[in-house]
């Protein structure tokens, strides 16, 4: 076993006994291997240690990656800032978008989803701690944006995701995510069909499977530092 192997299967044996812990079937929390900076080399031998899910940041980064292990089947998940000038990229190449936080960018992607490809997962990113730095809707304006983001041909609104303010003590980490889980069940008695709460990282993946996780990102805990971009 590589040492990258032995890192991924210690944070899902990581995820198992958090969702133990709380109640939950582990089943449920599916990982997503935030491979940002990383090149095409670890992705590999990620998948080839079971791991099928993959997060980038950078789009023109992610193609490289999404190109060059075509073969391999994987699931891309684009989790950064969208530009509207990027969106043709991400439909026409990604399964997943986490950070929808404009309509626009929402039907900018319907309409340049291709025809033959399944609808695009979507997840609307909110900004839960409210700090100006980092993007997402805000919770008060969520459901609008939800609704709206809903009913677009071509993609399919799969759930809510939050990057929250850091914090070390597991009280204040379960704040944020409990803040998301309770706007999704919002959502969920207001009609919209989610079944998706992208939150958790390397630190506090935890917290939000306490909270009610189905998907956690994690990078640093797998592939080391993050390389700069």
């Amino acid at each position: 076993m590589t040492l990258l192997s032995a890192k991924l299967q210690a944070v899902l044996a990581r995820i198992a006994s958090a969702a133990r812990q709380y109640g939950r079937d582990p089943g449920d929390v599916r990982l997503l291997a935030v491979s940002k900076t990383w090149p095409a080399a670890c992705v590999c031998e990620a998948a080839l240690a079971g791991q099928a899910a993959f997060g980038e940041s950078f789009v023109r980064e992610g193609l490289e990656k999404v190109g060059a292990l075509a073969s391999l089947g994987l699931d891309w998940h684009f989790i950064g800032a969208v530009q509207s000038n990027k969106t043709r990229l991400l439909a026409e190449n990604f399964n997943w978008v986490h950070s929808i936080d404009r309509l626009r960018i929402a039907e900018r992607l319907s309409e340049q989803r291709p025809a033959s490809l399944p609808p695009l997962s979507v997840c609307l990113q909110v900004n839960v701690s409210g700090e100006a730095s980092k993007g997402g809707v805000s919770p008060a304006a969520a459901l609008a944006l939800a609704q709206a983001v809903g009913v677009l041909p071509n993609l399919r609104l799969r759930g809510l995701m939050t990057v929250p303010a850091r914090s070390d003590v597991f009280l204040e980490q379960r704040r944020p995510f409990r803040m998301l889980r309770e706007l999704s069940e919002q959502l969920q008695a207001g009609g919209l069909a989610l079944d998706t709460l992208s939150m958790g990282m390397s630190h506090d993946l935890e917290a939000a499977i306490a909270e009610g996780a189905t998907l956690v990102r994690v990078g640093t805990a797998i592939f080391g530092e993050r390389h700069k971009a």
